[in-house]
């Protein structure tokens, strides 16, 4: 194990990432309402760590193995989301704990959306901008960011990348060489961050909360700058846009970046068809939708038989947002939908296990998995009938190997196994069991709000129970396997 190297790596990510601090400096110097001097203070704070890290081990350049690059992921998002709740430790207003300073970080990298801040109207824009900009860059995973932009390091990109990206096939590679493919991810990240923002300006929110809330959007994190989240601005216009600004980003990137290469053949363009052969014919994506439109149907149906609204149309507006906000995993809320009428709530809740696809910004399960999950089901309800045929699973013409199959099983044992683990230790630190099972559920599943006294901030967590719920969101966020494989006695050994 290449152990000063890996420290080295770490300490050059530290390094950039302290940058990142100038920014909300930056907010808070223009509208002059606080905070800037503690972001400048955790600038220098974190420069100080990752300067450290890699002094002390800057003559170790050795290449890097598929082990050295799992534990540089863990490592970095550790070190990261610590440093990151510098800001949160040093501020005043809000007046956060060591644990919800850790809990409040770790839930904007990993695009959970969960929060322990109350109050959100009344503080410094920069405060508001940090969490917001923390999940941006969570979204894709600060790894992938990091290869993208610095070329120079000697990293072997490839294993940072296998160990970051979310999804069951994401060894498949749009390009040869991982810089290029992670460039051109976060050239899409960042345009559909632009026009997202856009949007929102244009429907009526003012320039800072459509910059802030397009982060939040697009990385399907949840975090708002009013407690009232998008219901503040009671606006159908903007439930409407963010709605399709939380499908485009819950789809596979690598689905849009074939779109757009696709574009620009100036023979497929003449066809016409390049939206329909490739976004419905893409399997994932299609079963996506599926759940979508069938989410969206039920929520209708079953608040019209309550008349849980006035009229028709905020009742089709309300299901909307909400079966998309909630099963995509973002979290954001225009009213209270715990208190909806009949299974509503709970099935929402459940419908985040799905989540978004793999390679998007979305968290749980990953629908491609779900799809393989039925089809492997199916397949074995065939076999009960007919014990002796041999029948691959297919997605479309192209049968998956036994190995990937057998992989997802894993994955969702593993998931599982982590879900119980960190329900048990919810209720150990004090929770009700209720109350823990939906705080899991939410954080795991980087999810944000659920039921219960965590349906919309999670004030009344014991701080011990954060922590737990802290490396759930870790969990959720690496997609399990990545944190259980240095866990793991094989790991460590040469």
């Amino acid at each position: 194990m290449q152990f000063f190297s890996i420290i080295r790596i770490v300490g050059i990510l530290v390094m950039c990432f302290s940058f990142t601090m100038l920014v909300p400096a930056t907010v808070a110097l223009i509208y002059g309402d606080g905070g800037g001097r503690a972001f400048l203070e955790a600038f220098a704070l974190n420069f100080l760590v990752g300067t450290l890290l890699w002094w002390l081990c800057r003559h170790n350049k050795n290449e890097l193995r598929s082990r050295e690059g799992f534990l540089i992921v863990v490592l970095f998002w550790v070190v990261l989301g610590l440093l990151g709740a510098v800001p949160f430790i040093i501020l005043e207003n809000p007046d956060l704990n060591v644990a919800e300073s850790i809990f409040e970080s770790f839930s904007g990298l990993t695009t959970t959306g969960a929060t322990v801040i109350t109050g959100l109207d009344s503080l410094p824009k920069a405060i508001l901008f940090y969490r917001q900009f923390l999940q941006w860059l969570g979204g894709m995973g600060i790894i992938v960011l990091a290869v993208a932009i610095i070329p120079l390091l000697g990293i072997g990109g490839m294993q940072l990348y296998r160990a970051e990206m979310p999804g069951p096939l994401k060894e498949q590679k749009m390009r040869p060489r991982i810089a290029e493919t992670a460039k051109a991810l976060w050239l899409i990240y960042l345009s559909l961050t632009l026009l997202c923002a856009f949007a929102f300006w244009l429907a009526g929110m003012s320039a800072f909360d459509a910059i802030s809330h397009s982060f939040s959007t697009v990385s399907i994190g949840g975090f708002s700058t009013h407690d009232a989240s998008i219901g503040y601005f009671n606006s159908p216009m903007i439930n409407y846009i963010t709605v399709f600004f939380l499908l485009l980003s819950a789809c596979n990137f690598a689905l849009h970046f074939a779109v757009i290469d696709r574009l620009r053949d100036k023979q497929s363009r003449k066809r016409g068809d390049i939206l329909g052969r490739l976004y419905w014919g893409d399997y994932e994506f299609r079963f996506f939708l599926i759940v979508q439109f069938g989410l969206f149907l039920i929520c209708t149906m079953v608040l019209m038989a309550y008349s849980y609204f006035d009229n028709t149309s905020v009742t089709i507006s309300q299901a909307l947002f909400q079966s998309v906000s909630i099963s995509t995993t973002a979290g954001f809320t225009t009213n209270d939908f715990s208190q909806w009428s009949s299974f509503l709530p709970t099935l929402l809740v459940l419908a985040s296990f799905i989540g978004g696809c793999a390679g998007s910004t979305g968290g749980g399960l990953k629908v491609i998995r779900v799809l393989l999950l039925y089809l492997q089901s199916k397949r074995e309800i065939h076999r009960y009938i007919h014990p002796n045929v041999i029948q691959p699973i297919k997605l479309g013409k192209h049968a998956l190997s036994e190995r990937v199959v057998d992989g997802i099983w894993a994955f969702f044992s593993a998931y599982f196994f982590v879900f119980v683990i960190c329900w048990l230790g919810s209720i150990a630190c004090g929770m009700e069991t209720f109350d823990a099972l939906n705080a899991v559920i939410a954080t795991l599943n980087n999810l944000g709000p659920a039921l219960g006294n965590v349906s919309s901030n999670f004030t009344q967590v014991p701080d011990s129970a954060k922590l737990v719920l802290t490396f759930a969101m870790v969990c959720g966020r690496l997609e399990v396997f990545t944190l259980l494989v240095i866990l793991s006695p094989v790991f460590w050994k040469d």
